[in-house]
């Protein structure tokens, strides 16, 4: 702990200012700005470097947090990203779309504004690259054991990376055109830059991961031929089924799932020529509506500004949260609370209690949505009669989440669900099929960054172990593991 008395001395929680919405609009650069290195070093002092570090639980990677806030303070940048490193394989990732239950958790939060650990790591791990010191780690030698690891997200990339360092032979499968999953195409640039994430990929290319984009297995190849082929296989599909909201007009031009908008916004920024986006999922001129108040709804809300939408309103079943922790939430609970993201600065109406009727259409587009005041009933959340209310709508897209992952066709390869519609698996992240693993929000269901990457170094090990009978591989986290609750 380099100053005992750092907290006390420093008492406020700082950020890295945003720039300003009206320049940020006009690009799809991220919108906070490199944090002042001497802003991390005075926030780095604030770690109180707890005798009992709950930061370490709040984050399922179990980072070491104050061992690399102590380092930044006293100027040790180039330990400080090896000691990142030691636990996550992406820092990048996590610092800039992860929530940051760490800092729910920090013990400073009690009494103090948290010390803020996502700030830090992103100035570590964009220091490094800045300085060369994040290189490839090839393998001294190799097993001969092949793994193929189908799905390319962060759950899908920490599984290749870590099998890769070990000495396994790994090819990662992906759908899509370029590796990536949500990273690239499912998170704007505002938020991530996809630079960020082509680097990344390098990193793995070098160290001798292999790449077969454009491939869907269950179509391409076979899942059979996929496990006669490869020794050991990770199944890191993600979340993708979308949660539906079946109601009258469902069926009108322009109402889309969030993803499908937020992908095609992505492939148009980065390929225009060969991914034009479709007139229905352009924003510019049309009145947008939002339906969910979480991260994908946001992502949706600042992608229509930048397309120069005409207003943007998004609605949210629920009440709105509390901004502060209530009692049902103590620390080190990671709190739903009320969040104002950088996509909501932008402009926009948020409105509460908003449950959707119908989807009103004219000549077969929606033009409107006829929106009821939420009640609370023995059965849930249902529309209160006599508030109905009609909103103006040219661009619907239903951000509610994702129910599990999408369906192995083959009947031979087919893996069981659990009652949230997840592949089943057992604590090592293992199935009833040999050989075949599951990691990420394929078997979690829909959840964190952070968790994911934790999954993809955990199901490394156990497919390690499977191979070759032991591992030294870290496992940071079961199938079984659970944030604080």
């Amino acid at each position: 702990m380099a100053d005992p008395q750092g907290f006390l001395k420093v008492r406020e929680r700082e950020l890295a200012p945003k720039r300003p919405v009206a320049l940020r609009l006009k690009d799809w650069r991220e919108v906070v700005d490199p944090a002042d290195p001497k802003l991390v070093v005075r926030q780095a002092s604030r770690c109180m470097d707890c005798g009992v570090a709950f930061c370490h639980q709040g984050c399922p990677l179990g980072n070491l947090i104050p061992e690399w806030n102590d380092l930044m303070f006293r100027g040790r940048e180039r330990e400080a990203i090896d000691r990142l490193h030691e636990t996550n394989n992406f820092p990048e990732f996590t610092g800039r779309a992860c929530p940051a239950p760490c800092e729910s958790a920090c013990v400073l939060g009690i009494n103090q504004p948290a010390v803020t650990i996502k700030q830090i790591e992103n100035s570590i791990i964009d220091q490094a690259f800045m300085n060369g010191w994040v290189v490839p780690q090839p393998p001294s030698r190799l097993t001969g054991k092949t793994v193929a690891v189908v799905g390319s997200g962060p759950a899908g990339l920490a599984a290749a990376q870590q099998l890769t360092r070990a000495g396994h032979t790994v090819a990662v499968y992906e759908r899509d055109e370029e590796p990536g999953g949500l990273l690239r195409f499912g998170i704007p640039d505002f938020k991530l830059e996809k630079m960020l994430v082509t680097r990344r990929i390098e990193q793995l290319k070098a160290e001798g991961t292999r790449f077969r984009c454009g491939i869907e297995i269950g179509r391409d190849m076979s899942w059979t031929e996929l496990r006669r082929r490869f020794d050991a296989v990770v199944v890191a599909t993600g979340a993708t089924v979308p949660r539906e909201l079946p109601l009258p007009g469902r069926e009108l031009t322009g109402v889309r799932y969030a993803m499908e908008y937020l992908t095609a916004a992505n492939r148009r920024l980065n390929s225009p020529e060969e991914f034009p986006l479709p007139g229905e999922l352009d924003a510019a001129g049309k009145h947008v509506v939002v339906i969910g108040g979480g991260d994908t709804g946001a992502d949706c809300i600042g992608t229509a500004h930048r397309q120069g939408a005409k207003s943007v309103t998004n609605l949210a079943i629920g009440r709105r949260p509390s901004e502060t922790r209530t009692d049902a939430q103590p620390w080190p609970v990671h709190p739903t609370l009320f969040e104002v993201s950088s996509s909501h600065e932008e402009g926009g109406e948020r409105r509460y209690l908003a449950s959707t009727v119908e989807f009103v259409g004219e000549d077969g587009a929606v033009r409107g949505l006829r929106v009821a005041e939420t009640g609370f009933t023995e059965e849930g959340r249902v529309p209160i009669p006599g508030t109905e209310h009609l909103i103006d709508a040219d661009l619907v897209l239903i951000a509610m989440g994702f129910t599990g992952p999408e369906e192995i066709e083959d009947p031979a390869q087919r893996l069981p669900r659990d009652t949230r519609g997840s592949f089943t698996r057992e604590k090592d992240y293992s199935t009833e099929l040999p050989g075949v693993f599951v990691a990420g929000d394929a078997g979690r269901g829909q959840s964190l960054i952070v968790w994911a990457i934790a999954e993809g170094r955990a199901v490394a090990a156990s497919v390690d172990r499977y191979l070759t009978g032991e591992s030294v591989l870290p496992s940071p986290v079961t199938a079984f593991d659970r944030a604080f609750a």
